[in-house]
């Protein structure tokens, strides 16, 4: 883990099959655009509206939380074998000495938007400690632009958590077909590139600067 002085780092290579390997381009650590931290004075959202802790044996170098069911944590985390989907669930790592990384999932139509701010609220009220909340994932779910109402409604949520990004519709997802990260959209692989540099700079880093595209 680096500390911090230098932003700039590389990111793994993906695949053992050298035709299917994919060198993440070297990248400046995205800065923090919301709050890293749980703040005082957020009132928790009502206890059936939380997502549940779940006990996890097996450590990761970073967990996708899906905000809601079919949000599509399984399928990005077919995209880099250490990620590892947590169930719709918060990861609580046994024997882990510092919190696990966490990122939420959450599509864009409304009631995925309202379950990740749902989410992100549980989190800034301080209720889950055992994790570190990099950001939170919007994937697309449908093809287009958004239409405004839900544009504004992403931006209040993405105005909760640290980091925000967004994943287009991908038709193979749709189909069930799983898409290497070599094959995935550019905004797909921008995210695994921002999301190793945090990791290995050591997340949050919410005072470098972003490259720009």
């Amino acid at each position: 883990m680096s500390d911090g002085s230098n932003p700039w780092v590389s990111g793994p290579t993906m695949a053992d099959n050298p035709e299917e390997q994919v060198t993440i381009a070297p990248v400046r650590v995205p800065p923090a655009t919301g709050p890293v931290a749980p703040q005082r004075d957020v009132r928790a959202p009502d206890h059936v509206d939380q997502l549940p802790v779940m006990e996890q044996v097996r450590a990761a170098d970073l967990w996708w939380v899906g905000a809601h069911g079919g949000a599509g944590e399984s399928t990005l985390a077919h995209l880099v074998p250490e990620w590892r989907a947590a169930e719709g669930a918060w990861p609580r790592v046994t024997g882990q000495g510092e919190p696990a990384r966490v990122v939420l999932v959450a599509r864009t139509h409304v009631a995925g938007l309202k379950a990740a701010q749902t989410a992100a609220t549980q989190w800034a009220a301080g209720l889950v400690p055992e994790v570190e909340l990099l950001g939170l994932v919007l994937v697309a779910d449908a093809p287009g632009r958004l239409p405004r109402p839900l544009r504004d409604l992403a931006q209040l949520v993405s105005g909760g958590v640290p980091r925000t990004w967004t994943v287009p519709w991908v038709e193979q997802w749709r189909l069930g077909h799983e898409v290497l990260l070599a094959d995935a959209p550019r905004q797909v692989r921008h995210l695994v590139t921002e999301l190793t540099a945090l990791i290995r700079a050591g997340a949050p880093a919410g005072t470098a600067n972003r490259k720009e595209d």
